[in-house]
């Protein structure tokens, strides 16, 4: 690993996020690689952006009276890695070290348990919208982080692990725009088939 790799690292967590520590989390399988990164969206509410909802959500301290929608999922226990604001801000929720609890019942080319090998990167957004410019913008470094530290070697969407019980991102995000990214930045991680690839 290049120095510069590890000085930007510290027991799975990135100094370029801001780290709010979720205990929704777990070891992984012992001796296993992280080899993925997993693309999600959320919004809470859905639609409603900015506000500390998605925080509270992943770190337990979610009210579920503050708005109708928080029954349809209270009690939920959940977690990302990452959390990547609507104006580019990076959160940071679970050591990439660890196993986060995002990606749910999922295969990946015949793999089960993505949980296990990949680290969950959330995109502050709803499904079939557009995402912003700095969201696209952070996303460059963080996956120049990941991959320097980690033998990420693939990129998903949520949609392409769970097909049929999700389908985040969704059709607002732009892979191709994520691709060209990905060379000028000289990053070898594959990315899905997509049809704007």
């Amino acid at each position: 690993m290049p120095a510069h790799a590890s000085t930007a690292w510290r027991q799975g967590w990135w100094r370029g996020a801001a780290h709010r520590p979720s205990p929704n989390f777990g070891p992984r399988p012992k001796g296993t690689a992280v080899s993925l990164a997993v693309l999600h969206s959320i919004s809470l509410p859905p639609g409603v952006y900015g506000g500390d909802a998605i925080e509270r959500l992943f770190t337990n301290r979610l009210d579920w009276e503050a708005h109708p929608y928080f029954q349809a999922i209270r009690g939920l226990e959940v977690s990302s890695h990452f959390l990547v604001r609507r104006d580019g801000v990076v959160q940071q929720f679970v050591s990439c070290d660890d196993r986060a609890w995002h990606a749910g019942r999922s295969s990946w080319q015949g793999r089960e348990n993505c949980n296990d090998w990949s680290v969950g990167i959330e995109l502050e957004g709803l499904e079939g919208d557009s995402f912003e410019f700095a969201q696209y913008q952070a996303l460059g470094p963080l996956l120049q982080a990941l991959h320097l530290r980690y033998p990420i070697a693939q990129l998903v969407g949520h949609e392409q692990i769970a097909p049929g019980r999700k389908c985040d991102p969704g059709p607002g995000f732009d892979w191709q725009a994520l691709g060209h990214m990905l060379k000028v930045l000289a990053l070898p991680i594959a990315l899905p088939a997509h049809p704007s690839l």
